[in-house]
């Protein structure tokens, strides 16, 4: 098909490449972005259009760098935008949405992401693709290698938890542990990047990688019928999901789907990892970088690759960026699960804290709508919870003991400091 694509762009000096593998630019070291003809976009796309279209991701290809039809699909996206009343009535937010990720085929929103690098990674020839985690990307490369049929690696530290990484393992890809700290494996990739015609897909692929991160704007604006929600709740990592939602937006209004993109952007960190955060405090524009200790491993990135952008995004929309503590975030995890039925990982346990936060600070109008992004399901982390969820009551194989429960668990619920015991 002829493409919308024209090439990479540096989002800093403008300098142009073609669609290579190539995250930096050569001129000023800036990030490169994918471009488009957005003049072609507009006379392909329409509303009509989209809604034929496939119930994922790729209802969007217009907008999407892959230049052929022949993606590399596990049917990502197109996940439920589900109203939260009783999280909402709990936290004192009226209209609240939820983005609900959880359910992506490998579970996070990273499906997106990589669906459309793999893509990509095949249309440049790329036999062997690869990435350094442990989490949530190792998961989805994996599993979308394997769907394609390239030769995946997957470079994690020497004594990760290996029961964790059995999630990874299953898709068979080829797991390596390297000895030494984060620094050291890191360098080892930049290494092999240089000497070796293999797709890092958030690395040398990364400007292929962010844009399926679009998605998540394109999908609640046609799921609110056109319309935009007056604030948004990102949880924050590099940053690279909350540019690219903002990008998302913007489009759409290019392409006359949207009449404006005027959206309030709040971004989420964890109190062991908010270089973000932090500088948004301090009224700086400096990124401070930072060693993470958290146990939201998804939002621990010390030094952020888009942190500059998305403080930019958050200060020009009027938003909040704000940090939440590990006890706040197991707490979010826990209340989402007991009033909504969604079982997230830490960065969403982060969104629901920092909306109790936001809530209290009188941030949002009762009139406005609210949506929160869910990024990933927590069954994947059951270790971060075990000290917060109760323990089974034993009882004995009687009606009577049975009774007797029941009456302490109603005795500990109306009667405060009353004993919950049999």
């Amino acid at each position: 098909m002829l493409s919308n694509v024209t090439g990479l762009i540096c989002r800093e000096c403008g300098n142009t490449v073609d669609m290579i593998a190539q995250n930096q630019c050569d001129v000023c070291f800036g990030p490169m972005d994918v471009n488009y003809n957005y003049a072609r976009i507009k006379k392909l796309v329409t509303k009509k259009r989209i809604r034929k279209g496939p119930a994922n991701i790729w209802r969007y290809k217009e907008f999407l760098p892959a230049q052929t039809e022949k993606y590399v699909d596990l049917a990502p996206g197109f996940t439920p935008l589900q109203r939260a009343e009783r999280l909402g009535e709990e936290l004192g937010i009226k209209n609240l949405l939820i983005k609900n990720d959880t359910i992506n085929p490998t579970f996070s929103c990273k499906d997106r992401m990589v669906c459309v690098a793999m893509t990509c990674a095949i249309e440049q020839n790329f036999e062997i693709v690869a990435c350094a985690s442990t989490g949530n990307l190792a998961q989805s490369l994996a599993a979308y290698a394997a769907k394609s049929g390239l030769k995946s690696y997957i470079f994690v530290p020497a004594g990760s938890n290996e029961i964790r990484l059995s999630s990874t393992n299953i898709y068979d890809p080829i797991l390596l542990g390297v000895k030494g700290d984060p620094s050291q494996l890191n360098k080892l990739c930049s290494e092999i990047m240089l000497n070796s015609n293999w797709g890092f897909i958030n690395v040398n692929l990364r400007p292929y990688y962010a844009e399926g991160a679009k998605t998540l704007a394109y999908e609640v604006a046609e799921q609110l019928d056109w319309k935009t929600p007056d604030h948004l709740v990102i949880p924050m990592g590099s940053g690279t999901t909350m540019t690219k939602i903002h990008k998302g937006f913007q489009e759409m209004v290019d392409a006359e789907l949207l009449r404006h993109a005027r959206v309030t952007f709040n971004g989420v960190q964890s109190t062991g990892c908010s270089p973000i955060v932090k500088a948004f405090n301090a009224k700086s524009e400096l990124i401070q970088p930072e060693a993470p200790s958290t146990i939201a491993k998804s939002l621990a990135v010390g030094n952020p690759a888009d942190g500059y952008y998305a403080l930019k995004i958050i200060r020009g929309s009027d938003g909040l960026a704000v940090s939440v503590t590990d006890k706040d975030i197991r707490a979010g995890i826990k209340l989402l699960a007991r009033l909504e039925g969604i079982f997230a990982e830490p960065a969403g346990g982060a969104v629901v804290a920092a909306l109790g936060k936001m809530a209290a600070l009188r941030h949002f109008k009762a009139t406005d709508t609210v949506v929160a992004y869910i990024t990933g399901a927590g069954l994947k982390t059951p270790d971060i919870i075990k000290d917060i969820v109760p323990k089974p009551r034993i009882i004995e194989p009687t009606v009577d003991s049975l009774d007797a429960a029941v009456a302490a668990i109603n005795r500990a619920k109306h009667v405060p400091g009353a004993p919950d015991k049999e």
